[in-house]
């Protein structure tokens, strides 16, 4: 197939552009390397990749609608794997408007092109953070998600619904993964794991919520992108899908194992949640199951095993220790 990718150069998207070009894939990646982190970090999540001769990269910012349709319209993907976005919910807290630019306007830039161009397929890629505070335990994708906490899980939620009137209107065919507590090599500095070995390793505390007391559905990037390749093989009309492990762990038990692995205590000073970190997430995973043949398989214990594994060789060694 012919693949493009947005957010190529970030944690989920350099991982599936790697997976994609594995499998014999033409990709094109576009990522514009903003600097919400380093973009020296995204920079070298591409090297494994750069002259590939199947892989096609543009430096490109998806607001940009007459960049975005002259890609498109130039290399006529098969499918399209929307993962650019401006991330992270708490720092989205004030900055309504550019979650609202990028994550809004970017993805209908991208609808259009694909509809101008005739891309019948698209993919996009929503988080758990949607479901907000819900009280349905496991999360179900049939949950109407009319409350989110914070500016980017509304932008998400809105990609979501936006998606249906291109599939409804044009018959684009329009799969919104919901991905829950994505983790591993590459993971982004702001996220919790990461953040929990950097400050292990550094001797740093941690602000932990409300004493670990809450649970996240940690799920390995590898099985997130098995699950997203198999939505880009399986058009499905509409659909929203849960892509998460199905078993939350307690964050207390999750410091826990990066003690163990790092070799260290992690220092911790123990915060209230903020309002926009609800107590648990928890995916309910059997639409995943049967609409995709999703089945997550790494062990949370040997995720972070080859997160640490990571962390040592690319980011200890890189700055000398």
């Amino acid at each position: 197939m012919r693949i493009l990718v947005t957010g190529a150069a970030g944690f989920i998207g350099s991982h599936l552009v790697e997976a994609l070009l594995r499998r014999g894939d033409h990709v094109i990646g576009l990522d514009n390397f903003n600097d919400y982190y380093d973009p020296r970090r995204k920079q070298a999540n591409l090297s494994a990749v750069r002259g590939h001769p199947r892989f096609t990269f543009y430096h490109a910012d998806i607001r940009d609608a007459g960049y975005v349709d002259q890609i498109v319209s130039q290399h006529r993907p098969d499918v399209i794997a929307h993962l650019a976005a401006m991330a992270g919910v708490r720092y989205s807290i004030g900055r309504a408007g550019l979650y609202t630019d990028v994550n809004i306007r970017g993805t209908v830039n991208l609808l259009e092109a694909a509809r101008l161009c005739g891309v019948s397929h698209f993919v996009f890629a929503s988080t758990s953070s949607v479901y907000g505070e819900t009280t349905r335990i496991p999360f179900v994708e049939s949950d109407p998600c009319n409350y989110p906490l914070a500016p980017y899980p509304a932008s998400k939620k809105a990609g979501e619904i936006i998606g249906h009137t291109y599939w409804q209107l044009h018959s684009l065919h329009f799969t919104a993964l919901r991905f829950f507590s994505v983790y591993g090599p590459r993971g982004r500095p702001d996220m919790m794991p990461y953040s929990v070995i950097d400050c292990a390793v550094r001797g740093k505390p941690i602000q932990l919520f409300d004493g670990g007391r809450m649970r996240r559905d940690w799920t390995y990037v590898d099985d997130i992108v098995a699950g997203v390749i198999a939505a880009l093989e399986r058009p499905l009309g509409y659909a929203i899908i849960n892509l998460g492990r199905g078993s939350p762990v307690w964050m207390s038990d999750f410091v826990e194992i990066i003690a163990q692995l790092v070799g260290k205590e992690v220092l911790v000073t123990e915060v209230p949640a903020p309002p926009s970190e609800p107590k648990i997430n928890y995916a309910d995973i059997s639409k995943a199951r049967e609409l995709l043949g999703y089945e997550p398989r790494t062990a949370v214990t040997d995720g972070l095993a080859e997160m640490w594994r990571w962390y040592r060789r690319e980011v200890m060694l890189d700055e000398g220790h």
